[in-house]
């Protein structure tokens, strides 16, 4: 199925879908940088998805459809992106100056020998990258490839939302885009680099990026999801309640305790993820430690992170120089921020 990823339209609605949630985010091009236009998101019941699996794809449909209702937006063109364990890739050499359809020839020839599958049960695509250095008639592309299930499931639930797939990116260069976007940002040197501590419901994931490409990543099975239902059922209070009495300082006894611990969990997961990557040879420093998911939202939880690792760290924002349509609340945006890097990376996918 060569092709499915690369399709670029205009205007896309950017769709997460992970454990706890669905969210949608719409862009649109302003000068030089983006406006949000919509955005929405809706939770989902616990087992919905079962390692990266949709176990209820009409459940997740219905947050789907709820959630665009929400929003506002009448887009229905939508990318949306399969987990990085699920996606094999290759950079492959080949000779410069093919047309498309000779590249996409020559690639589908090539992809069995790095492809463990039978190529009709796999969606292939490739993206140029350049000439090779040194070797002025060679160019490197890279070549992607995922199971047909993976892409057809997201189809599926996708059209029971009565919304039409563009784009089926991967979640890597999803956050990698979004990442560059949020490098720019900082004051980094070209020698150094920036590392993001993505902390979801169940995977946290730690990444490196430098020269503008993503050099480093690494997942652990640690996340928000044990916290938050254990916050729940003890003290009744949803996450949003959760970090709105953090704020405020009117948290109930004890919560502070199960916070606390979840913070030192972090600190940990930081101190170890920025230690190994710092023990590979060869690599740059790390100038900056952003921190993103549903984890990085309690209050004053950089600023630890900052004191531990002594690293300047900073919360993500993507959208911290973007307007923002009157359709938008601009304070629940700024809010959920930190967690909707994937979000924006794939709303940006249609302005490549």
């Amino acid at each position: 199925m060569l092709g499915l990823f690369s399709k670029k339209p205009s205007s896309l609605l950017g769709i997460d879908i992970n454990a706890a949630s669905v969210t949608l985010l719409a862009l649109s091009r302003q000068g030089a940088g983006y406006r949000v236009e919509a955005y929405a998101r809706e939770a989902l019941a616990a087992n919905v998805l079962l390692d990266q699996h949709i176990a209820d794809p009409e459940a997740v449909a219905m947050a789907l459809s709820r959630a665009w209702r929400r929003s506002g937006s009448r887009l229905k063109d939508v990318a949306v992106a399969v987990a990085g364990d699920a996606v094999i890739s290759k950079v492959i050499e080949v000779p410069a100056g093919l047309s498309d359809d000779d590249l996409e020839s020559q690639l589908a020839l090539e992809a069995g020998q790095y492809i463990p599958y039978p190529l009709e049960d796999v969606a292939l695509d490739f993206e140029v990258q350049g000439c090779v250095p040194g070797k002025p008639l060679r160019q490197r592309a890279l070549l992607v490839a995922c199971r047909n299930e993976l892409v057809e499931s997201l189809e599926s639930v996708l059209a029971l939302a009565e919304l039409t797939p563009r784009v089926v990116d991967t979640q890597p260069l999803a956050l990698e885009r979004c990442l560059l976007m949020l490098a720019a940002q900082l004051p980094v040197t070209a020698l150094s680099a920036v590392a993001l501590l993505d902390i979801g419901p169940n995977l946290t994931t730690f990444s490196v990026l430098f020269d503008r490409q993503v050099i480093y990543a690494r997942e652990q099975l640690f996340g928000t999801r044990p916290l938050m239902a254990a916050l729940e059922q003890r003290f009744a209070l949803a996450p949003e309640a959760v970090l709105l009495a953090q704020r405020q300082g009117g948290l109930p006894e004890g919560c502070n305790e199960a916070l606390q611990a979840f913070e030192q969990e972090v600190l940990q997961q930081a101190s170890r993820s920025l230690q190994l990557f710092a023990d590979s040879p060869g690599q740059p420093p790390v100038a900056w430690l952003l921190l993103a998911g549903e984890g990085s939202r309690l209050v004053g939880l950089d600023r630890q992170v900052e004191r531990q690792v002594g690293i300047a760290t900073r919360i993500a924002n993507p959208f911290l120089n973007m307007s923002v349509s009157s359709q938008v609340d601009a304070r629940t945006l700024a809010d959920d921020a930190p967690s909707l890097l994937l979000a924006c990376g794939l709303a940006m996918r249609g302005f490549d």
